[in-house]
């Protein structure tokens, strides 16, 4: 008897504490989002300077996407731009896995003015 009460308090303990490590672990995997969307804005300023214009492509700016966890890798964001232009470009990063299970995936925003920003929290 004693036994049970103590698995039902530890059960009750861990129901409380999963929902507080999933929003730390959505936080974390958030980092790779953010380190992939400020390594491609250093990218495109680059490829700004030398040809006066952004890039739609990732091959021009020679940016390399890592392998998705989707596909057997260790990425958890798909990076893609979305506007390029003499005057600006906007590129996202989009979670292939949904962290915390419940429908919605991750996503952030850079633009040429390194506006970080999370539009879409998991």
């Amino acid at each position: 008897m004693e036994l049970l009460v103590v698995l039902a308090i530890i059960g009750i303990i861990l129901m409380m504490a999963l929902p507080r490590f999933m929003n730390v672990v959505s936080d974390a995997r958030s980092l790779e989002a953010q380190q992939q969307l400020k390594y491609l804005y250093t990218l495109q300023k680059t490829y700004f300077f030398r040809n006066a214009k952004y890039s739609a492509d990732f091959v021009a700016i020679n940016f390399e996407h890592p392998k998705l966890a989707s596909e057997g890798g260790n990425a958890y964001y798909r990076v893609e731009i979305e506007d390029a232009s003499t005057t600006g470009f906007v590129a996202v990063a989009t979670a292939v896995v949904d962290f915390d299970g419940d429908g919605v995936m991750n996503r952030w925003t850079i633009d040429q003015e390194q506006r970080l920003e999370e539009t879409v929290k998991d």
